[in-house]
């Protein structure tokens, strides 16, 4: 097979699966994205212990700000949604959505034991609106970790496989990675999170994807409940 039938190949079965019950996918995603935001708002605003403002490092020092970070930033939420468009439903959501259940379920009781916030930086909002409007959603709360960061990275663990098993080439594998890089990126341009946010983020995101795609699976063979594959 040519390096073109192989391409056209791993993208025709991208696209098919974009397309089954795609809008039982779109569905439920867009729930879950509005489930997960009502419970993030809820405790930013109602915060029981009293809230810690971050440390600054010296990455943070020297990563300026950049009102056109908000394009990555905002990103995140087509980014992660190209998971479950590629996933099967039956045979293998079940785990993505524990995944997702469990990561989020370590974030929301951090954020309620420990409310943390980041120093506000010496920039003038009102020349951004856009970035002042998502200020006062988001007001840089419930900063660490970030789970901006964590969900990039558990997406970008799993579109791996994903792209693996499609056979892709390497071009669409870099930009699954260039782009996480860029959504981790953009947290800090637009001073949403400082460096400490986004390492416990990453490795909260990495935890959760490492035991759900190798961890899980591989106790699953060795107690002979799946076929190795």
């Amino acid at each position: 097979m040519t390096e073109l039938e192989q391409t056209g190949d791993w993208w025709s079965q991208a696209v098919s699966r974009f397309k089954s019950q795609w809008v039982i996918k779109s569905l439920g995603t867009t729930g879950g994205i509005a489930g997960f935001m009502w419970v993030y708002f809820w405790l930013l605003r109602h915060p029981i212990f009293p809230v810690t403002v971050m440390p600054l490092t010296w990455v943070d020092h020297a990563i300026r700000f950049q009102s056109w970070s908000l394009i990555p930033y905002a990103s995140l939420w087509i980014y992660i949604s190209l998971v479950p468009g590629l996933l099967q439903l039956r045979r293998e959501m079940a785990p993505y959505l524990s995944a997702v259940a469990l990561l989020s379920l370590i974030g929301f009781t951090i954020f309620w034991f420990w409310p943390t916030a980041v120093p506000p930086p010496d920039v003038d909002w009102a020349r951004y609106p856009s970035i002042e409007f998502l200020k006062t959603m988001d007001a840089s709360g419930n900063a660490c970790p970030s789970l901006h960061v964590a969900f990039s990275v558990l997406t970008a663990l799993w579109l791996q496989r994903i792209l693996k098993q499609l056979r892709a080439p390497w071009p669409p594998k870099l930009l699954n990675v260039c782009w996480c890089c860029l959504i981790a990126w953009s947290t800090l341009a637009t001073k949403q999170h400082v460096m400490v946010d986004v390492e416990t983020g990453a490795i909260l995101g990495w935890l959760v994807a490492a035991l759900y795609l190798y961890v899980l699976p591989r106790l699953r063979i060795s107690q002979g409940v799946i076929e190795p594959g």
